[in-house]
């Protein structure tokens, strides 16, 4: 099996185990960040492109699923496949309420461990690109001026331009001046594009119901 490039860390305190699931993701042409505690990987920081993250949970004096949970306190983004020589239900249920995205009992296949990594790193890949489109589209909403903001939060709840004008008291040739510009330094194909926009960016006009007249 060959995985789209991404990096595969693993936090493993048994050596050998580290060592087999280090060759068997570079033999898909993966790269891999072994450590042997939490403490390592949080020293080495997420890697810089679509990663996920290969969990024991019985470490030396540590909770793998305390570490887990405690990942989004930390501000840590990245999908968790957990293994574990002594699962039970509890455990994998806490496991899945904390956002892992994987169980894996031992002793698993290399198939399975493989299976579970391309998802976990194609999920990770989809929230790269979701967060650097959300930045993209905060860097051309920082181009509108307070103005055009206030339009676009009324426009896209679907009022018509002479609405707009009458709840801004201003002209309706100035609304459609204003909408213009928005449409223009949002980069919006049509006004179904902005209002996706909007969504995303969390500015639409929430005291006015959408498509209300």
């Amino acid at each position: 099996m060959t995985i789209d490039q991404g990096c595969v860390c693993v936090i493993d305190d048994d050596e050998d185990v580290r060592g087999s699931l280090g060759s068997l993701f570079r033999s898909t042409g993966l790269a891999v960040a072994l450590h042997d505690s939490t403490a390592s990987f949080l020293a080495a920081g997420v890697p810089g492109l679509p990663s996920c993250l290969v969990l024991d949970i019985r470490l030396r004096g540590e909770n793998g699923l305390d570490f887990q949970e405690g990942l989004a306190a930390r501000g840590i983004e990245i999908p968790v496949i957990l293994i574990t020589g002594h699962g039970d239900i509890p455990m994998t249920v806490r496991a899945m309420k904390a956002g892992a995205v994987d169980f894996l009992p031992k002793p698993f296949s290399e198939d399975q461990m493989l299976e579970a990594v391309a998802g976990a790193i194609e999920r990770d890949r989809a929230r790269r690109a979701e967060s650097a489109g959300t930045e993209r589209l905060k860097q051309l909403y920082a181009t509108l001026t307070p103005r055009e903001r206030e339009v676009m939060g009324l426009v896209v709840t679907g009022l018509m331009n002479k609405q707009v004008a009458g709840r801004m008291e201003l002209s309706e040739i100035t609304v459609k001046i204003h909408r213009g510009n928005v449409m223009r330094k949002m980069e919006a194909q049509s006004l179904a594009d902005l209002v996706r926009m909007a969504e995303q960016l969390g500015v639409r006009d929430e005291s006015i119901h959408r498509f209300n007249a």
